[in-house]
């Protein structure tokens, strides 16, 4: 607990000043942390991080954090997110024949999906920074609720486990006892920060994002029941891996953009 408490900490002090500055410093942080989540789940797949197709998806994760639009364009070449995703698609299994199915179909979809995933979820974190300050903490706080009335809810009523293949110690009082406390967190959120001008709206959306923070928490948790790990990484002493700690948030991120509640 006092290493994990010291991770948190430490964690705290480099994250949120880089938050609260954004521009470039933010940008290269998320880029650099989410090179390390892709790197996780390459690892966990026991495919070697300096692999030809590792290379190429790490590639294709910088790609799809640009921001929206062209991601490179000289005079009338323009090429897509779109594109350079089709471009990663025809690379990665021209390379399975290549290599004689050493390298296997199931191999390239886990890295291309695993590059949506991580490099969308992240992207969105840019975007969200760009469209406003309040509306990352507001994600933060959402999650960090969630997380902790899941935890004292499920300790004191506790009686039916949510997900045990997956997630033994989690409840369904749990999960509901995280989005009650997300809303209250989130009401008194809206009254200093507003984050939209109806207060409903921003209860029912609160609801949804701490709903999707639990199943991205769940998606991770299958992750590595699946594949035999207990961790994502080792790099945050007491918490695991880059993936274990941004979960959730790079899950809602995209949710909180589809609905268009951050613009």
């Amino acid at each position: 607990m006092k290493q994990r408490t010291i991770t948190a900490i430490v964690g705290a002090l480099i994250f949120l000043p880089l938050i609260v500055l954004g521009e470039w410093p933010f940008k290269i942080f998320v880029y650099l942390i989410a090179s390390i989540g892709i790197f996780e789940l390459i690892r966990m797949k026991k495919i070697s991080r300096y692999s030809f197709p590792s290379i190429i998806t790490l590639l294709l994760l910088w790609a799809l954090m640009f921001p929206f639009g062209e991601v490179f364009g000289v005079e009338e070449v323009e090429v897509t997110k779109s594109e350079l995703t089709l471009l990663a698609v025809l690379i990665l299994l021209s390379y399975t024949v290549l290599v004689k199915n050493r390298f296997t179909f199931d191999d390239a979809g886990f890295l291309l999906i695993s590059a949506i995933y991580v490099g969308m979820g992240f992207h969105y974190l840019i975007e969200t920074r760009e469209s406003g300050l309040h509306f990352v903490f507001y994600a933060l706080f959402v999650i960090w609720a969630t997380d902790t009335g899941a935890y004292l809810f499920g300790r004191a009523f506790g009686k039916h486990k949510l997900w045990p293949k997956i997630s033994p110690k989690k409840t369904v009082e749990g999960a509901v006892g995280g989005i009650v406390l997300a809303c209250i967190v989130a009401l008194v959120f809206q009254i200093f920060y507003p984050v939209h001008s109806s207060t409903i709206i921003v209860v029912i959306v609160t609801i949804v994002v701490s709903f999707f923070g639990q199943i991205g928490d769940l998606v991770e948790s299958a992750f590595k029941r699946h594949y035999a790990v207990k961790d994502s990484g080792n790099i945050l002493p007491g918490h695991g891996g880059v993936l274990d700690r941004f979960d959730s948030l790079i899950f809602i991120l995209p949710v909180l953009h589809f609905i268009n509640f951050i613009s």
